[in-house]
């Protein structure tokens, strides 16, 4: 049980990315999932990329990952918030 994702190696560097409607709370909403479970991530670690009508946006936020299960709490909780529509 305790097999880590193919190719990942842990601790690593990953990218944590949320998308949803562009309503000025997604970034925050994301930022605060992430970093409690990965508290020690810096403030520039989060980048925002906007849809081509400016309609949903992205957000990515790059994490030193420590364990699969970390990752998969991090996506649970993003999932379960209703700003957020999906997660890659």
């Amino acid at each position: 049980m305790n097999e880590q994702p193919p190719g990942l190696t842990f601790p690593c560097e990953f990218p944590v990315k949320a998308m949803g409607p562009d309503d000025g709370q997604l970034p925050g909403v994301v930022w605060n999932i992430v970093t409690r479970h990965a508290p020690e991530t810096p403030d520039g670690a989060i980048r925002t990329n906007s849809s081509r009508r400016g309609r949903f946006l992205s957000v990515t936020i790059t994490i030193t990952a420590h364990s699969r299960e970390q990752l998969e709490a991090i996506y649970a909780e993003l999932n379960a918030h209703k700003g957020v529509l999906a997660t890659l």
